[in-house]
């Protein structure tokens, strides 16, 4: 409830200072590398990156948490004449919505993951695996906790590649740094 009340305002007041509205590079690239296919954006805030997919040839469909942002790429998605779907609820429990039609070649989490609670998380990897195709693609930005001991708020990388051990298997991993806050873009595939 808070963290909805959270983003919420943020999204309102445009107080987004995670939001460039570009799509990173790493994304660009692969895309370029994959033919299109089906995705999902988790954590799509106010859609820029379903907007890229389906700029791409990419059946597209975004879920945030925030009212106003869904509302903000709706009105992105028209201007720029796209085909893209957007679904407003919690992406930890994303296999619950009927709107959510997997499974996915691709689910792209950039800063979802990281928002939420320790708590959460394993929830959250879980629904992954429900979403995506075999050798369907988890592409995840994430900051990481690099303190000893664990103080902050964000996962270690062992915890990240913990949480999908087993169903995935690590195909890519480059280290970051966002604002001086450790950072890592993990590339995951599902296993067959």
């Amino acid at each position: 409830m808070l963290q909805r009340l959270y983003f919420e305002l943020r999204y309102l007041f445009q107080d987004t200072p995670w939001d460039s509205g570009e799509t990173p590079p790493e994304v660009h690239e692969y895309l370029e590398e994959h033919p299109p296919g089906h995705a999902i954006d988790l954590g799509c805030g106010p859609g820029t990156n379903v907007i890229t997919l389906a700029q791409g040839g990419w059946e597209a469909v975004g879920i945030d948490i925030s009212r106003t942002a869904i509302a903000i790429a709706h009105r992105r998605a028209r201007r720029a004449q796209v085909d893209a779907r957007f679904v407003r609820g919690d992406a930890a429990r994303v296999l619950e919505y009927e709107a959510i039609q997997g499974p996915f070649d691709l689910a792209l989490d950039i800063g979802c993951l990281h928002a939420l609670s320790e708590s959460a998380r394993p929830q959250y990897a879980g629904q992954i695996s429900g979403l995506l195709k075999p050798e369907g693609t988890y592409l995840l930005y994430s900051f990481l906790n690099v303190s000893a001991p664990n103080t902050g708020r964000w996962p270690r990388e062992t915890e990240i590649k913990g949480l999908f051990a087993g169903e995935f298997d690590l195909q890519g991993l480059d280290h970051g740094h966002f604002r001086e806050r450790p950072s890592a873009w993990f590339t995951f595939r599902r296993a067959a």
